[in-house]
């Protein structure tokens, strides 16, 4: 659509002030980053700094509700044909990597062909992504060298792949075999961000990752890092010239964007990120003006929020609370593979089962969380497309029925010591896997307090949180507490994590079901709707009754905001969008 070109450049042009290298946003993270490689990383944490460093084809527009698709380093949204089975995507021209030694001193231009690579590590098995399941089976002419490169160990950079080519030095085409009606969405993620060929080998590991030698063409680079401590980010002086965005017609929003309107991005030279685990010192951090925003630990809600509003004495200093759902499932897996809580036998899914029953996850909202959250009662968030709430897991808090599920099976406390012995009269104890800060100590009080309550013995492996998924992704972990936060608005993915193929990356629960990857790969192939609602059910009966994982609960998101951080809006899918805040003096 044209418009006036007069009111276009007024809009972009009338304002040229470029990033302040004088001012830094002040960030900190709860947990430790895991690395900077957009193809290997699968945590919150690292995925924002994988963002503002790498580019994805597309976006969100900053400020739309529903999220609105928007191009990125993309020439135009993409051309999807064929019944949703082919995308052709077009790349804009003139857009720069970071400068780094491996482009030997030359400007380093992204195109087609960076896009083609950085989706074919997904495909190397030595880099272990989350999303290789997007393709497996459906990518045209991916089934063979995928194959090979599993029985060899390494994958052919530079084998023809029919489903993924570039056309020409700009254009790039995906075909599926099958419709893939949600892959758009996956193109604003951090999985699909472009790496240089040249920078993976001279960088990479054993493991084909460059996790410390981050290389974009986004707003930032990484200027120092203290691996568990710091991270630094500066404004990369490569980035393109990028605006700040308009606001729609909401009142709202045009009073976040009202004077940064068509400053160019990124609008603050520095971004500061403290690793601060524990949550009291976080939010003495924040009180003291030392942190810019913070994210409002569920554990001192109370503290701070009356009811779903923020106190008034806080609101009096100009702290802005922003609140909304998370796209997020809290859940606790069982290993499937473990002599202890795994199998497929009866008396294993019992246990399981009389596990969750006796697990208090109203308690655990109640007490641990402040209500910041919902109980689960389905994989897929409220929101989300696929969230339906006639597909839901219904398991009550019964110790009673849980005490009489155990006994039935033949967990029976043989020697009188208060605690239950396995069928056989081996030792029954379980291991639970919990991170070392505050929130986590009283979440292992309360599960042992209604373990003890049914007979159960439990202990806990104590580690850092990059520690205890690296133990869980080698199926080492017993059982252990974890959240999956979309990155897209189609809650497909949730049922995903389950998939046989996803074990040693996102099936924590290690469960191999051949009826439940069917009915995956079955809704995989369906727009959102009744029909793929209707195979959704049937995996939800596959979930309760092998029970692998306890769907805990949906939390809230609630942000903290300084009234001198200007331009922050929330994203219900990206949760750091730095190049777009800005930080007056105070």
């Amino acid at each position: 659509m044209k418009k006036p070109l007069l009111l276009a450049l007024c809009a972009f042009a009338c304002v040229v002030h470029a990033t302040d290298m004088r001012k830094t946003l002040h960030v900190a993270f709860p947990v430790a980053e895991s690395g900077f490689d957009p193809q290997a990383i699968g945590d919150t944490y690292s995925d924002s700094v994988c963002l503002a460093i790498f580019e994805p084809l597309y976006r969100y527009d900053y400020f739309a509700r529903p999220v609105v698709l928007q191009p990125n380093t993309a020439d135009g949204l993409p051309e999807i044909t064929d019944d949703g089975r082919t995308y052709t995507i077009r790349v804009k021209r003139g857009i720069r990597f970071a400068s780094d030694p491996a482009f030997q001193g030359k400007p380093r231009e992204l195109t087609a062909d960076d896009y083609v690579y950085s989706i074919k590590r997904v495909f190397d098995p030595k880099v272990r992504s989350y999303l290789l399941y997007l393709f497996e089976g459906n990518l045209v002419g991916l089934d063979e060298p995928l194959a090979r490169a599993r029985k060899s160990g390494k994958f052919d950079y530079d084998e023809k792949i029919d489903g993924l080519q570039a056309l020409d030095r700009y254009t790039l085409r995906i075909r599926f075999k099958e419709p893939d009606y949600a892959f758009a969405w996956w193109l604003t993620t951090s999985s699909f961000a472009a790496v240089a060929r040249e920078v993976v080998e001279r960088y990479q590991d054993a493991s084909h990752r460059v996790m410390e030698h981050p290389v974009g063409t986004a707003a930032y680079r990484l200027k120092s890092w203290t691996r568990g401590q710091r991270i630094v980010l500066e404004a990369n002086p490569d980035f393109r010239d990028e605006r700040y965005p308009r606001a729609g017609t909401d009142a709202a929003d045009a009073a976040i964007a009202k004077g940064l309107v068509g400053q160019r991005l990124p609008l603050v030279g520095n971004v500061d990120i403290a690793i601060i685990e524990e949550a009291q010192p976080r939010m003495l951090s924040f009180d003291r003006g030392q942190l810019d925003y913070v994210n409002l630990p569920a554990s001192l809600a109370a503290t701070v929020l009356d009811g779903d509003r923020l106190r008034p004495s806080l609101a009096k200093r100009g702290i802005a609370l922003h609140r909304s759902p998370e796209p997020s499932l809290s859940f606790f897996f069982f290993n499937m593979d473990d002599a202890i809580v795994g199998g497929y036998e009866p008396a294993k899914l019992a246990l399981r089962r009389a596990i969750a029953m006796g697990y208090d996850r109203a308690a655990d909202i109640r007490q641990l969380a402040n209500g910041q959250a919902l109980i689960a009662d389905q994989p897929v968030p409220p929101g989300l497309f696929g969230h339906d709430a006639s597909v839901g897991i219904r398991v009550p808090f019964d110790p009673a029925a849980a005490r009489a599920l155990l006994d039935r099976f033949g967990y029976k406390d043989r020697d009188g010591d208060g605690y239950r012995e396995t069928p056989d009269g081996n030792p029954l104890t379980i291991v639970k896997g919990s991170t070392t800060d505050a929130a986590a100590r009283a979440s292992d009080e309360l599960w042992k307090r209604n373990m003890d309550a049914i007979g159960i013995r439990m202990t806990f492996v104590k580690n850092k949180w990059p520690e205890l998924n690296k133990m869980t992704e080698a199926g080492q972990m017993m059982m252990w507490g974890l959240g999956w936060i979309s990155g897209i608005p189609d809650g497909d993915q949730f049922y995903s994590y389950l998939v046989s193929r996803n074990i040693g990356t996102s099936n924590d629960a290690r469960l191999r079901l051949p009826a439940y990857d069917r009915l995956y790969d079955a809704s995989r192939v369906l727009p959102d709707g009744p029909s793929r609602n209707a195979i959704f059910r049937k995996m939800n009966e596959i979930i309760a009754s092998y029970a692998p994982w306890i769907v805990a609960d949906y939390p809230y998101r609630n942000d903290l905001t300084q009234p001198w951080l200007g331009g922050f809006k929330q994203n219900p899918f990206q949760r750091s969008q730095w190049a777009y805040y800005d930080v007056a003096a105070h």
